[in-house]
């Protein structure tokens, strides 16, 4: 006997919309019954003549959900009620409700965008908002808008914004169930932040086996911690541990599904594939970390890395609601109740932080070349349009104008990642490539080692249904494009087909160790040194993980390096470049063979260009700064006294107009420092300009001459100011002090004895002939006294002869 559901509250008015109206929104809360009541309810309507298909996110909740609904008519699973999965599929002609993955349900739609024979879509968990389930509501819109006026189309969830969806689906009516109300406690247990998750959601199962009673669901981010919790809990008496998560064998996933056949309690340690869809047997207590494990796109490195980060408050919600959908329950949160409210609200849509290769090539072969025309809730950002355009057609799937190519559409013909596509149609070995395919798409194949090698025989050797599955997949993808004329032996085929899908991703070894790695796309990746990976020189990476600076290789196989020069000979360029040395000032012409960022190997290239030599020279002058060019002293004192006059020759002005002046001096040359003397100040006086350089000299010019006729430079760049030396004696019968600028800036004059030894430093002449001078000159007289040394200084003649030399030529006057 069917049992009666909350659901079956609201089916008429449900059934009663879908007679008048195309679309509707069903929102019903976790363990309402909608996802296995609903369907067999449309079966039975006038208008519902053909098949009605269901869409689940996940493919273990599609397969439970059929097999419930099957064990509820009482049938075995494949005749009324079926389910098709990527390695699972049991339908028959008799089948009228189809659950189908969002992905099957996408290549149906695509393959027939009629959908013929289908009367009805239930789009079911559409609050997950994962990126095929936008996809395929979207194209069910416009498949119904332009096709299909009579298909009827449901978007069914728990915690779904109805008003939104309603108003996507053309102001579709919303139907809401009250759900069956369960009471659920919930215990905020906390949890130290210095201990590991997996010792504190352990420590929690063992406590909630003490003080309640029922199967225990603990929600983990992720397999690796499932993994530890497992190692860490044991089997406590009484009870039976399982784990769920998608890498499980099926026989496995329903073990943890169905209540124990004895007395057992049944403790299942998940990830989030138990949030949704699912009613786990038996479970009365939900343990949850609050954490979830997302992919997030890294748009610049062209990787997706897995992040773990706090869960939602949507997921939080669906968690603890597991508790409480066949009876009385308990959830225990490991974080304290006020630190609810600092948790996102939502789950982001996957369609914002996905790569949408596959998504902009299914829309293209739709007949849509921007994706962001059809019907979104969150359309896709344009920039992560633009990027996925550029990968397509890097690799030969989209033409100019945004169509698909021949090779892109047989690209969109296969049910994978368009990077495994390319890889499949395009490898000599088309078995193999194939088998590489579903290793890479389906988690836990031949186990985790890092070596794909390692886990392709593993995989061959093992015999569980899983496993025998996705032999059986390969075996059809292999058919569907033809075996290939080039079989290859494993250590030659796996490298060169991972290479074809990832070639943005070959990496050579850049440390003895092996675990520093560059790659063709510039992007650096680390190894573990103690596997035997790191012994290799090259790698065909396929998975990595982290920030793109250092992302962790997860998947690889060892390739050779004559293979990638055969594979990729058309990307391989011949560069001749110019390296600059800091340390002597000069130029290396080198002639290279690189891929992509690889320097695959270098020497001296005795034809180098010597245009690219002298641009070598700037910009190693531009990168290092102008200390680098050979200054003379007349160089730098010009630009000490352009500064003065304010005539622009500074580091600043010089680099920011290099390319004016400096290319010329390096012209034919291969060194800095055989550029001539006096051509920089030559240069200098160039870029200045005739105005510029008559401003300077007549605002600083270079040298003072003293009545005396002696010419003295004056130094612009002295700490004091413009400071000019010169034997007193010299300046003998001047009564106002020398200026220099606009501002008539007072010369810092150091005086000298005959001998060139300091005597005083002033910027008052006057002052000092009418103040120190005597006794300056008193002592002048005891060492000089060859010398003149008037008393009244300011009223002598300038000379610098000694007093005999003077009378001789006609005396002092």
């Amino acid at each position: 006997m069917t049992p009666v559901m909350p659901i079956h509250a609201v089916l008429p008015a449900l059934l009663a919309t879908l007679r008048d109206r195309p679309n509707a929104v069903l929102v019903a809360p976790p363990g309402a019954g909608k996802t296995t009541a609903v369907a067999p309810a449309l079966i039975g309507q006038p208008w519902c003549t053909g098949e009605v298909l269901v869409t689940s996110p996940r493919r273990l909740a599609a397969r439970a959900a059929a097999e419930r609904m099957a064990a509820l008519a009482g049938e075995a699973v494949g005749r009324t009620f079926g389910y098709a999965t990527r390695l699972d599929s049991k339908r028959s002609a008799a089948t009228r409700v189809t659950v189908v993955t969002e992905g099957i349900f996408l290549s149906r739609l695509q393959t027939d965008p009629e959908l013929a024979g289908v009367s009805a879509v239930l789009f079911d968990e559409v609050h997950e908002r994962s990126l095929d389930g936008d996809f395929a509501l979207a194209l069910a819109l416009d498949a119904q808008g332009g096709l299909r006026p009579d298909l009827r189309l449901v978007a069914m969830s728990a915690t779904l914004d109805g008003a939104r969806f309603a108003a996507l689906m053309g102001d579709a009516p919303v139907v809401e169930s009250e759900g069956r109300s369960f009471p659920l406690e919930l215990r905020h247990v906390g949890r130290a932040a210095e201990a590991r998750i997996e010792a504190e959601v352990a420590a929690t199962v063992r406590r909630a086996l003490t003080e309640t009673d029922g199967g225990i669901l603990a929600f983990l981010p992720g397999v690796a911690e499932i993994e530890r919790t497992f190692d860490a809990l044991g089997e406590p008496a009484g009870t039976r541990v399982h784990r769920l998560h998608g890498s499980l064998d099926p026989a496995a996933q329903r073990a943890a599904i169905r209540a124990e056949p004895d007395d057992a309690r049944k403790v299942v340690l998940a990830t989030s594939i138990a949030e949704t869809s699912l009613t786990l047997d038996g479970v009365r207590v939900v343990v949850d970390s609050g954490l979830a494990r997302r992919p997030r796109y890294d748009r610049a490195a062209g990787m997706t890395r897995l992040v773990t980060e706090r869960a939602s408050q949507a997921a939080a919600i669906q968690r603890a609601g597991r508790a409480a959908r066949q009876g009385p329950g308990v959830a225990y949160r490991l974080w304290e109740a006020a630190a609810t409210a600092g948790m996102p609200r939502f789950d982001p849509p996957e369609v914002l932080e996905a790569d949408l290769s596959a998504l902009l090539l299914a829309s293209a072969m739709w007949g849509v070349a921007d994706p962001r025309a059809l019907a979104w809730i969150d359309p896709p950002p344009e920039a992560a349009v633009a990027e996925a355009r550029a990968r397509l057609a890097s690799l030969g799937a989209l033409d100019d104008d945004g169509r698909p190519t021949a090779h892109g559409r047989a690209m969109a013909a296969l049910p994978m990642a368009p990077r495994l596509a390319h890889m499949l149609l395009l490898a000599p070995d088309r078995r193999v490539a194939a088998e590489a395919a579903v290793l890479l798409q389906e988690r836990g194949l031949g186990g985790t080692d890092a070596d794909l090698e390692v886990r392709l025989r593993r995989w061959r050797g093992d015999r569980s249904a899983k496993a025998q599955a996705a032999r059986g997949l390969a075996e059809r993808w292999a058919r569907s494009v033809g075996r290939g004329d080039h079989p290859m032996p494993d250590t030659a085929a796996l490298p060169a087909a991972i290479a074809l899908a990832f070639p943005d991703r070959i990496a050579r070894r850049r440390d003895a160790t092996g675990e520093r790695w560059a790659s063709v796309g510039g992007r650096g990746f680390r190894l573990d040194p103690a596997s035997p990976l790191a012994r290799s020189e090259w790698l065909a990476v396929a998975e990595t993980q982290g920030m793109a600076a250092g992302a962790r290789i997860l998947s690889a196989v060892a390739i050779d390096a004559t293979a990638v020069e055969v594979l990729f000979a058309g990307r391989v360029e011949t560069r001749r470049t110019a390296e600059f040395d800091a340390g002597t000032g000069g130029v290396r012409p080198l002639r290279e063979r690189r891929l992509g960022a690889i320097r695959l190997s270098s020497g001296p290239d005795t034809a180098a260009d010597p245009a690219a030599i002298a641009a070598a020279l700037v910009e190693g002058v531009r990168a290092h700064g102008l200390a680098l060019l050979p200054w003379s002293a007349g160089a730098q004192a010009l630009r000490r006294r352009a500064a003065f006059a304010g005539v622009p020759l500074d580091d600043a002005t010089l680099l920011a107009r290099l390319d004016e002046w400096l290319p010329a001096l390096v012209e034919g040359r291969r060194r800095l420092d055989v550029i001539p003397p006096g051509a920089l100040t030559d240069a200098l006086r160039t870029l200045a300009g005739w105005d510029a350089m008559r401003q300077v000299d007549r605002l600083a010019p270079a040298d003072f001459t003293s009545p005396a006729g002696s010419t003295h430079a004056i130094d612009y760049g002295a700490e004091a100011g413009p400071t000019v030396e010169l034997r007193v004696q010299a300046l003998f019968g001047v009564a106002e002090h020398p200026v220099v600028g606009e501002g008539r800036v007072p010369l810092v004059l150091s005086l000298t004895s005959p001998a060139g030894r300091p005597i005083q430093t002033t910027r008052d002449l006057p002052g000092f002939w009418s103040g120190s001078w005597i006794a300056v000159a008193k002592e002048m007289r005891g060492r000089y006294p060859r010398h003149p040394w008037p008393d009244d200084p300011a009223a002598a003649n300038a000379t610098l002869r000694t007093k005999k030399a003077d009378a001789r030529r006609g005396g002092t006057r």
